[in-house]
């Protein structure tokens, strides 16, 4: 099976422009596409991992991906699946933010000589004059247009700021650019983003002439893998320090039965021959499915000897056993304990098992808290400091696991 009929194999197509010529790109390796990223914090999320795993998929093709990090629209904010306003943030922010996350991306994608090229719009966007760009780019698109595209339509409501209202001339111009200064011929995004890759297509023939080959192509069900980054905890991060590995494992290991497969097929490098086998698995067969998912994920972000510790450290947990080596750790200080105690409700919130005092307290009235697998009985339980010196094992409902120690 060839690239392209295995990306739509494998649910990543949604919709496509010149589905001809973007197959016969793509199989024979003479894509060279881009995909943004908007640096709004310092570390990608699971939502940004479809689109890693793709450009991984492409490169190993001969395919050049070119890594676009937003250092220019982050400045604007995208209103695509917002029902507010981003908040703004300052430059040396964004460029903190984008230093973060080409060091992450290295894990995925290889960057080099005639491989692949990491690029920030703030190179060519903050040095536009605005009345060129009117001139020049804004002639080139319909304001009736621009309202009738989604990710406009959803924030008329509530109102659309006339800075969100630039985004797609941004993004655009993105296309633009890129076509001109690095030979990039495709361009790749989520289905929240096909208004405005369809405005960069149209600005380059609109530019350049009708003959000018700028292909579009979006990832199906990109807007809800961007979902998939959050939890009840927060984002789903792929930065070690800020969901360990233990964690990413467990939130695979989690997933839902109806989702599994389908996570499976998009995400992991396995043979679709081999994924196909497991079409039919039921049952107990699911939850191998998962480990399968959870495993081959945690090995592709945080490496083979990772993924090991956290997959014998969740089956040590989920049978009963006593290793805990490998489980997400808060060290306190005695300073944080009140006549050589700590009470669960400041525990939890000093573990990050919930955001505060009664976030925690409605978690043990709910009988959803355990200390050394037992049932927290209530509020004004306490561990004490010799506890917390052997190291205390707290579960959050049944798959949250945590532990515990004096520093």
């Amino acid at each position: 099976m060839k690239l392209y009929d295995e990306l739509v194999a494998r649910g990543l197509i949604a919709q496509v422009t010149n589905e001809d010529e973007i197959r016969e790109m793509i199989d024979t390796g003479k894509a060279t596409f881009y995909i943004g990223f908007d640096p709004t914090a310092d570390s990608l999320h699971v939502g940004h991992f479809m689109a890693l795993c793709l450009m991984k998929r492409l490169q190993m093709a001969g395919n050049k991906p070119i890594a676009l990090i937003g250092g220019g629209t982050a400045m604007i904010g995208d209103p695509s699946g917002r029902t507010d306003m981003r908040s703004m943030m300052t430059k040396e922010t964004i460029d903190h933010n984008c230093a973060c996350f080409k060091k992450q991306m290295e894990r995925f994608i290889e960057f080099g000589e005639g491989k692949a090229q990491m690029v920030n719009n703030a190179d060519w966007l903050l040095d536009l004059n605005y009345v060129d760009v009117l001139r020049e780019v804004g002639a080139c698109f319909s304001v009736n247009n621009m309202l009738r595209a989604e990710c406009y339509k959803q924030r008329m409501e509530k109102g659309l700021s006339f800075l969100e209202f630039n985004y797609m001339i941004m993004q655009s111009y993105d296309f633009y650019y890129l076509y001109q200064n690095y030979g990039c011929n495709m361009q790749f995004g989520g289905n929240d983003q096909w208004s405005n890759m369809l405005g960069g297509t149209e600005l380059i023939r609109r530019k350049l002439g009708k003959d000018a080959h700028a292909m579009t192509i979006t990832l199906l069900l990109n807007s809800e893998g961007k979902k998939m980054g959050k939890t009840a905890k927060g984002a789903v991060w792929l930065d070690p320090n800020k969901t360990s590995p233990f964690e990413f494992y467990q939130y695979w290991r989690n997933v839902e039965d109806s989702d599994v497969l389908k996570c499976i097929r998009m995400l992991t490098f396995l043979p679709l021959e081999r994924i196909n086998e497991m079409d039919t698995w039921e049952g107990s067969q699911l939850n191998t499915a998962k480990e399968i998912l959870a495993y081959e994920l945690t090995k592709l972000v945080h490496g083979e000897e990772e993924a090991d510790k956290a997959q014998a450290a969740a089956k040590a947990l989920f049978v009963g056993g006593g290793d805990d080596a490998n489980m997400p750790t808060t060290e306190l200080t005695a300073d944080q304990l009140a006549d050589g105690k700590i009470g669960i409700l400041n525990l939890m919130v000093a573990c990050k098992l919930a955001g505060s005092n009664g976030e925690a307290r409605r978690l043990v009235q709910q009988g959803g808290v355990f200390v050394n697998d037992e049932k927290v009985p209530d509020h004004t339980f306490a561990v004490t400091e010799d506890m917390l010196k052997e190291g205390v094992k707290i579960r959050k409902g049944k798959k949250v696991f945590h532990k515990a120690v004096l520093a």
